[in-house]
């Protein structure tokens, strides 16, 4: 049972607190977020003009700021909630079980209405966002799990697609820049239609036999790669019984 010194302390912090969140919220305007669009908040006219980069920061801005308003909207409510409950006689009581509310607690959380057991707060979201429900793999409920990996078209590929129309990007954008502006997007020069580079230009008969190369462009790049890295293969040199059908004969 709380002392009328007590409480008496308790609502003035409470009194401050909400002055202080009501002053706050004042000299912000409500952080902006009375105005009609998030344009009027930073002077623009439309989104035609702007690099998408901007429109994004804007977004992020002005999402954070919807969520500092609710943030502090809630501190105020709590605040008012707690100043009624003083003036119904019930405050230091959980509205849920009525129990007295130890007086440690009101002090760190002058506007609590609720023990510890019945806190709202202590419930933690595990939602996913509803779109999830209606999209499946590839392009919603990804599954890291290895076994039911395939290499089918999948929302990776999907936006590869899309970006070699053009992005944002510029080749200067890129960590390693690419010479056409189609190439200007993550993982541009990944192969399309086959995993390692010698599939581009070997084929063979169905049971695996009568390998034959065909000269292209890629063929000529995996050829100078080799020999600029001095070595058979992509991933090595052949063991020495292997040598000898690929080297040229000095007799």
């Amino acid at each position: 049972m709380l002392t009328t010194e007590q409480l008496a302390d308790l609502r003035l912090q409470l009194l401050q607190e909400k002055n202080d969140l009501e002053q706050h919220l004042e000299q912000n305007d409500h952080f902006n977020l009375d105005r009609g669009h998030a344009h009027e908040s930073v002077g623009e006219l439309s989104s035609y003009d702007n690099h998408p980069a901007d429109e994004a920061t804007e977004l992020y801005e002005r999402e954070k700021d919807n969520a500092l308003l609710e943030h502090y909207k809630l501190e105020l409510s709590n605040v008012n909630k707690a100043l009624q409950a003083m003036e119904n006689g019930t405050y230091g009581k959980c509205e849920v079980c009525g129990n007295d509310i130890p007086l440690e607690r009101l002090q760190a959380l002058p506007n609590t209405i609720y023990c510890i057991e019945h806190s709202p707060d202590q419930t933690t979201s595990h939602k996913r966002p509803v779109e999830e429900g209606v999209l499946m793999p590839p392009f919603g409920k990804f599954d890291m799990d290895e076994k039911d990996e395939n290499v089918a078209f999948d929302a990776e590929d999907t936006w590869q697609t899309v970006a070699q129309w053009g992005t944002s990007d510029t080749p200067s954008d890129l960590a390693f820049p690419q010479d056409d502006y189609q190439d200007a997007y993550v993982e541009a020069d990944e192969n399309i239609g086959y995993v390692e580079d010698y599939e581009n230009f070997v084929g063979n008969d169905m049971y695996g036999k009568n390998i034959t190369v065909y000269p292209n462009p890629q063929h000529e790049k995996y050829e100078e790669a080799l020999d600029k890295e001095g070595i058979m293969t992509s991933f090595g040199d052949l063991p020495a019984y292997e040598h000898d059908p690929y080297v040229d004969d000095d007799k």
